[in-house]
């Protein structure tokens, strides 16, 4: 059995002097107005499993106003294990704890992971390839304590370069820190092409089942070597060979670096696309086409997970209904595994009428 939630409790945290939930079902509904704070709990509960905010907030943001710190805790449980996770938020730092000792964020990954599922997911299939990337290397940052810790190195490393070629540097200082992009950069390139090889297989599975079998999605993954998109299988890339490409095209972009003053060459700039019966996407896939892309993309996340952790992710469905037409409602919901806790915000429960009111747990916002 996997861990789940079973008691959450909030302090000064966003709009929330305090929030506390207790003996927390399989699925938890959160039923309020806009504006009343549903998507906060939501986040909070996403600090406290990935340990991250797909809203990207400040700090200063996640405490409540006038208040010097806010603190969130969730206490977790399975068949074996009994456990206790503090987050404590100041205006400078996060601190984590577990049962009562510090720990740093990185022995938290994993633990209990999630996947939140928003209305701005779109951007996913038709955003920026940053987009794409920010938010497959959240994943891969929770299934791998050192994707996490690649991915930090890589990012330090490109800032000093681009700040560095802003100043105009001699190519021995530029020949050292490509010596370090390079062995961070083809790493980082190596991690996202397993995980992308494995989630592409999901992600079709999903896709394939979501519409009858009638349209083939696939996915592509470019590293930033590459010239032209490649629409082909996903490959697993070799690390030398990673580490010869990325320092090839270092040496043939140093020139036009140094004009453009940024990096050209890097982890930074690979790219994910998604085809539909050969084509992209993003250019040719219709609204619901692409919201079905979507859905498929948080079920093959769900699976990954849970296939290299041995945990069933906390899944958060923040205002997601009312994005979804009754069809594909009823798909979510169908496709969530057996046993997955739920975190749900919504206006209206009439939603839900299809599910087991004994699975629900209604909670209507604001507590009284």
């Amino acid at each position: 059995m996997s861990l789940t939630i079973k008691d959450l409790s909030f302090f000064h945290f966003r709009n929330y002097d305090s929030f506390h939930l207790e003996m927390v079902s399989p699925i938890t509904v959160l039923i309020g107005e806009n504006a009343v704070g549903k998507t906060n709990i939501i986040e909070g509960i996403e600090l406290l499993t990935s340990l991250s905010s797909f809203r990207h907030a400040s700090l200063q943001q996640l405490i409540k106003e006038k208040e010097e710190q806010s603190k969130l805790c969730a206490h977790i449980k399975d068949d074996q294990r009994d456990l206790v996770i503090d987050l404590v938020i100041s205006e400078d730092r996060k601190s984590y704890f577990l049962n009562g000792k510090k720990k740093h964020s990185s022995d938290l990954k994993g633990l209990i992971p999630s996947v939140i599922f928003t209305p701005d997911d779109l951007a996913l299939v038709k955003g920026a390839q940053s987009i794409r990337r920010s938010e497959f290397d959240r994943l891969g940052s929770q299934l791998s304590k050192n994707y996490g810790i690649i991915k930090r190195d890589c990012e330090n490393v490109l800032r000093h370069k681009n700040k560095l070629l802003k100043e105009n540097p001699n190519d021995t200082l530029l020949d050292a820190i490509d010596e370090m992009l390079v062995t961070c950069g083809a790493q980082l390139t190596c991690y996202r092409s397993a995980f992308l090889m494995r989630f592409a297989s999901f992600i079709n599975e999903y896709y394939s089942q979501l519409s009858s079998s009638r349209e083939s999605l696939t996915m592509g993954f470019t590293p930033s070597w590459e010239e032209k998109p490649n629409t082909g299988p996903i490959e697993r890339y070799d690390p030398s060979y990673a580490r010869n490409e990325i320092q090839k095209a270092l040496n043939e972009h140093r020139g036009e670096e140094k004009k453009r003053q940024r990096c050209l060459v890097g982890p930074h700039l690979d790219t994910i696309h998604y085809y539909l019966n050969g084509k992209d996407a993003t250019l040719y896939g219709s609204q619901g086409q692409q919201r079905s892309i979507v859905l498929a993309y948080r079920m093959a996340e769900l699976a990954l997970i849970e296939e290299l952790l041995h945990q069933r992710p906390i899944l958060l469905l923040d205002d997601v209904m009312s994005e979804l037409d009754a069809k594909r409602r009823k798909e979510l919901m169908r496709f969530i595994p057996e046993e997955t806790q739920v975190f749900i915000t919504t206006t209206t429960l009439a939603y839900f009428d299809d599910l087991s009111t004994e699975k629900i747990q209604p909670v209507y916002l604001p507590l009284s």
